[in-house]
């Protein structure tokens, strides 16, 4: 019996974007039952992660000939690499999905999810749309996301003081510095618990620096452990306290529990830990799930909000059962957060405050934009999208009212959508529309098929903002 024709996947990013593929693969796996699951992507990445990645034939971008002659049912291109445009635009598949490009040069995006995700580069304040989320759901049908049971993290653990620290990330705005990870190791101490520092080759320098700055024996094993191996000692860790980084998605990945300090230019939202029961601290200030830093001294502000000794007593309250629970806390600047997941079973961010306020304008905002996308891809119908336009009118009139005045003068500044800054020239509670548009013309090749199409989005957002049923 000859096996069906397979799915390619390509997937050139860094680590932490292959682990977020895993579960598309598995969704894949189970939509399209028969058909092999391919996967392109970097060796230095994938070959360490295939004992622990869904099964599937990984091959390296470098060596790619064998696939131009294989006829795909599906091709889904998840890189934003030119290089990876190119080779979906080469290979034989029934249908394409995310970049693709063309023989004579031309690039075009298929997919409502995937052109959505493009136009948030540099536009994602109010994205409300996990990465892995955002793999899938083009191809795979929401009820198949909704069905899939995630096991709670582990806990609870034989030595329940053993503590991980993952130092580095791939950015240095993106993690802590020394002293900050020397004052935890040091709290962590006083209350008898064991931090471990854990970091790949680029955190050798590091962990080096904590050592110095801690004076105190503490075991260090950057640079000694493959990701299987990290993954292994995981299985006897408490807790894991790491930046958004790779190994923090892999911990996430294998049911090691994990604190993570969502600090730099990263969004929770989108690269946060994506199984449930995990937890997010991060600055709660206005720039807070930033594309890019603007505000960069030294070091980025939201590092200031990052206390040694407040993050050692939430690590305390995580890992003691017996003690004081989290949300009692008081975390000044700091906003907690638990992953979890929505009633249609999308990743979700619940803040755990000690008295549970009223949600903040920008909360509201970000909840009708994720609703009106999800209502204009299909995921549901009007009723979600109107439902939070009259909260948001009810809790924030001025800001609803502003929100019409600008919607209603959207179609004359379309006209300068040629301008390569057009996506940013609306304001942050429309910059969403604008930058959609923005990225549905240019994969229209400005036509006017492609204007029609930025317009009714627009004249959508009327009917809602008007009441219409």
């Amino acid at each position: 019996m000859m096996s069906k024709k397979p799915i390619l996947v390509l997937q050139m990013q860094r680590m932490g974007d292959l682990i977020l593929s895993f579960p598309l693969f598995l969704w894949l796996q189970r939509e399209y039952p028969g058909h092999p699951l391919w996967v392109v992507g970097e060796p230095r990445f994938y070959n360490e992660l295939l004992r622990l990645s869904p099964p599937a034939s990984y091959f390296p971008w470098t060596d790619t000939g064998a696939l131009r002659t294989q006829p795909f049912s599906l091709c889904i291109n998840l890189s934003h690499e030119a290089k990876a445009a190119v080779l979906a635009g080469e290979v034989r598949a029934e249908q394409h999905i995310g970049a693709v490009q063309s023989a004579d040069g031309v690039r075009h995006v298929y997919g409502n999810w995937q052109l959505y995700r493009t136009g948030l580069v540099h536009a994602n304040r109010h994205n409300r749309y996990h990465w892995a989320d955002l793999n899938a759901l083009d191809c795979i049908p929401l009820a198949r996301i909704r069905s899939t049971q995630w096991s709670e993290p582990r806990s609870c653990l034989g030595d329940r003081r053993r503590i991980g620290l993952f130092l580095g990330a791939s950015e240095s705005s993106k993690h802590p510095d020394a002293d900050f990870w020397a004052g935890l190791a040091r709290e962590l101490l006083h209350r008898d618990l064991r931090p471990i520092l854990l970091g790949g080759p680029g955190e050798k320098a590091l962990a080096e620096a904590v050592r110095k700055g801690l004076g105190q024996n503490v075991l260090d094993l950057t640079n000694r452990l493959s990701l299987v191996q990290f993954a292994q000692l995981g299985q006897e860790l408490e807790l894991l306290i790491t930046p958004d980084t790779g190994p923090m998605h892999l911990a996430s990945w294998s049911g090691l529990r994990v604190l993570n300090l969502s600090l730099g230019p990263v969004n929770p939202w989108e690269t946060g830990p994506y199984q449930p029961g995990h937890f997010i601290l991060q600055a709660r200030q206005s720039c807070s799930g930033c594309w890019r830093c603007t505000r960069f001294g030294v070091r980025p502000i939201c590092h200031e909000h990052f206390p040694p000794r407040r993050v050692a007593l939430l690590a305390h309250a995580l890992v003691n059962s017996a003690g004081i629970s989290p949300q009692r806390l008081r975390w000044p600047g700091l906003e907690l957060f638990a992953s979890s997941r929505t009633r249609a079973g999308l990743y979700r961010l619940g803040p755990l405050r000690r008295n549970q306020a009223t949600p903040m304008a920008r909360e509201r905002l970000a909840d009708f934009w994720s609703l009106f996308w999800g209502q204009l891809f299909g995921l549901w119908g009007r009723d979600k999208t109107l439902a939070s336009w009259t909260d948001l009118v009810r809790a924030h009139p001025a800001l609803a009212k502003a929100f019409v005045r600008f919607l209603l003068g959207f179609h004359r500044k379309l006209r300068q959508a040629r301008e390569s800054s057009f996506w940013s020239q609306g304001p942050p509670l429309l910059r969403p529309l604008f930058s959609h548009a923005h990225i549905v013309l240019q994969n229209g090749g400005f036509s006017r098929d492609s204007e029609r199409e930025a317009l009714k989005v627009t004249e959508e957002l009327l009917r809602i903002v008007s009441g219409e049923e």
